[in-house]
């Protein structure tokens, strides 16, 4: 009696249907040192306690790794000061050989949280796409708080989630604003996969970053 039933109980449990696996966050800095990073333009980034800090600037570390797309990079950072000034840099189109290309022709994910200090306006603050995108919320945290921020591209899609919070939801070709400033990006529309990095911006703004990952997209 048990080998006849035992062929419908193996049938059942072979095809019971499969989990599928979530795709694992890879990290890109790993704690002791900048193996897999580049710096250009000035300034310079250091790794201390296992943070990466800012230096002067401005200058952007980038990941050397290669381009990136249909994926999200999580960076974990705080502001030494109650405010300070930094960006994620994605979308770049080609290997970073000074500061400026990246701003141009690539999209700054802007770290500032009261851009009117500088005479900005909103388009400016934490989660934008500098320059380039209203935000949707202000969730950004001031120093010497964490922050998470968790940009996802999606083909021609750009999301920018700060703290939880959905502070910029882009797609390629959408209006924006006319530049105001010379430093402003060029507009125009950005590649579906790009380089990416960290930006220094002065002597008076210290950022520090504990966690740069990327895992991606189901």
């Amino acid at each position: 009696m048990h080998k006849r039933f035992f062929p419908l109980i193996c049938l059942s449990l072979c095809y019971l249907p499969l989990q599928a696996a979530s795709p694992e966050w890879k990290q890109l800095f790993d704690g002791r040192d900048l193996a897999g990073w580049q710096h250009v333009g000035p300034g310079h980034m250091t790794v201390e306690n296992g943070l990466i800090q800012t230096h002067g600037g401005m200058g952007l570390l980038w990941w050397t790794g290669g381009k990136l797309g249909n994926c999200v990079i999580r960076v974990v950072y705080r502001m030494r000061d109650e405010n300070d000034n930094s960006g994620v840099f994605i979308r770049i189109p080609l290997e970073p050989r000074e500061e400026w290309m990246p701003v141009h022709y690539g999209y700054e994910v802007q770290i500032d949280n009261h851009p009117e200090k500088s005479n900005e306006d909103e388009y400016h603050v934490t989660g934008t796409l500098y320059s380039l995108t209203k935000p949707l919320a202000f969730p950004g945290k001031p120093g010497p708080q964490w922050n998470t921020m968790e940009i996802t591209l999606d083909g021609p899609h750009t999301i920018v989630v700060v703290n939880g919070v959905k502070v910029t939801d882009y797609t390629e070709g959408q209006p924006v604003p006319a530049r105001k400033f010379d430093f402003e990006p060029q507009r125009g529309r950005r590649p579906l996969e790009g380089y990416f990095g960290l930006q220094n911006h002065s002597d008076n703004d210290i950022v520090f970053f504990k966690e740069v990952a990327v895992r991606p997209l189901k």
